[in-house]
């Protein structure tokens, strides 16, 4: 590896996150199988719609304050101008505020309508109306997330994320079994809530900003250039969480409620296991990626980086999940469930796309070029709808699965050509290698489990541990002899938040 403290900053933050996510995923498997045995695959349908309309409607009101927020802070940070520093948190504050307000009332105003477009049933409107809350909760998250992250505060992101799946969980799953089928928007309502609870604590811990107040003449024009670089990022996250709601409509409309609740669970699980990975480039990877934008060589060493750790890291598990795919299913669902593995092996091969693909398109991101970012989000996720239109009629629930791998096969080519023509990006020869044999693996894993769920499982199993012990070797090169991985670990795992 060409630089040690590189690389030892990178595992550094991709073991604090990525342990804070584990712990995670483990808490919110407890709360999936609760609601998949108490409201079965119809209920668990249900509250993905909720949460995908919850996320739309917050991502519209949030007018990508966070998204660009993060970006001011780190840019202002990185120059170590305290003053712009000061400008940005006060802008995001106030603008955040008055934004989750207006989303809040604007989306209450609309509940029948959205109960007719999205339900199909206009006496849903009683419940969505609640989801309102969520609205508000949601876009005032993401200005405390947007300061934490900005300014590097790994530990202190890491501790919401533990405490908000906690608490969420305790109280998620008791309103599920005193309320049943109608506490499912309770039970929505919980996780934004919770994450804006501990991150209003944690930012209050954030050292008081002791410049003079900001004019607002200056914090109009934060605003200005907030709105102006997020509303390109703020449509492209509306392209798609969208594309993901017509998605789910057209599931339920082909498949019906069982249909939808096998999409939502592989969707899911698919989401959640590369959460450890992916979670880590946003909080670490793109400041620093923002700081040194202008840097070329920086940068695209910062990227290969980046995404060889994310492939050391990320390997094992898609090999394991796409052997175990079944087991896991049942596992964190039940057997009413088993539909899902075909969809869960096909996003298994996606997965492994877009682990290659986002450090790529947060080059975009942290160079704020909001129109390449929107334009290459919007036909990715033009073509994942597109193909599960065209695809579900013949294809059943499989087709969402082979439309997720069309998408990222549409959207690699296209951030890895906009990268290049950004900063000269160009894959390192291990990253060549270590894709092109992971992908091989993944295939050769899929025919094989199809073929015996045994034998699959077991090749997936030997192949995961392989590429661990691999990925532990690669790893202990990024020090120094006088600092071993042994140490470096140890020194890492003392900083997570579960050990303070």
């Amino acid at each position: 590896m060409t630089d040690a403290k590189s690389y030892r900053q990178i595992l550094r933050s991709s073991v604090i996150i990525g342990g804070a996510s584990i712990l995670n995923i483990l808490v919110g498997l407890v709360r999936t199988k609760v609601a998949a045995v108490l409201l079965g695959p119809a209920g668990v349908g249900l509250i993905g719609l909720f949460q995908n309309l919850m996320s739309m409607a917050s991502t519209v009101a949030g007018l990508g304050f966070g998204n660009v927020g993060t970006r001011q802070i780190a840019e202002a940070a990185g120059r170590d101008d305290r003053h712009a520093v000061a400008a940005a948190r006060r802008a995001l504050f106030w603008g955040t505020l008055l934004l989750a307000v207006a989303g809040a009332a604007l989306f209450w105003a609309l509940r029948d309508v959205l109960a007719v477009m999205v339900v199909g049933d206009a006496r849903s409107g009683v419940q969505i109306q609640w989801l309102a809350i969520g609205v508000a909760a949601t876009v005032g998250a993401s200005s405390q997330g947007a300061l934490l992250n900005g300014l590097r505060r790994i530990g202190d992101i890491a501790r919401v994320s533990i405490f908000s799946a906690l608490l969420s969980t305790v109280l998620g799953i008791f309103l599920l079994l005193w309320l049943g089928q109608t506490g499912v928007v309770a039970f929505v309502l919980v996780a934004p809530l919770c994450t804006l609870l501990f991150g209003y604590i944690f930012a209050l811990r954030m050292p008081k900003v002791s410049l003079p107040a900001t004019p607002w003449p200056l914090i109009a024009a934060q605003w200005r250039m907030l709105a102006k670089l997020g509303a390109a990022f703020m449509l492209a996250g509306v392209v798609a969480t969208l594309a993901q709601l017509l998605v789910r409509t057209l599931v339920q409309k082909h498949l019906g409620p069982n249909g939808l609740g096998n999409f939502q669970a592989s969707w899911q699980i698919s989401m959640t296991y590369l959460g450890f990975v992916l979670s880590a480039m946003g909080t670490d990877y793109y400041p620093r990626l923002t700081a040194c934008i202008d840097d070329r060589v920086a940068t695209n060493r910062m990227v290969n980086e980046q995404t060889e750790v994310a492939l050391l890291l990320g390997g094992p598990v898609l090999l394991a999940m796409m052997g175990l795919a079944p087991w896991v299913i049942e596992l964190l669902y039940s057997r009413q469930f088993q539909e899902a593995q075909g969809v869960l092996r096909w996003q298994v091969i996606g997965d492994l796309l877009k682990i290659l693909s986002w450090p790529l398109g947060f080059i975009l991101l942290a160079a704020g070029n909001g129109r390449a970012f929107l334009i290459t989000e919007a036909i990715g996720f033009g073509l994942f709808v597109i193909l599960t239109w065209c695809g579900l009629p013949a294809l059943g629930i499989q087709a969402t699965g082979m439309a997720f791998v069309g998408m990222y096969a549409a959207y690699l080519p296209m951030v890895y050509w906009l990268a290049h023509r950004k900063t000269g990006f160009r894959w390192s020869p291990r990253i060549w290698r270590q894709s092109g044999a992971l992908l091989g693996l993944c295939v050769l894993v899929k025919f094989l489990a199809e073929w015996s769920l045994f034998a699959g499982g077991v090749f997936s199993l030997v192949a995961a541990f392989g590429l661990a012990i691999h990925a532990m070797v690669q790893f202990s090169r990024c020090g120094a002899s006088e600092n071993p991985v042994g140490r470096l670990c140890m020194k890492i795992f003392r900083k997570l938040p579960i050990y303070k």
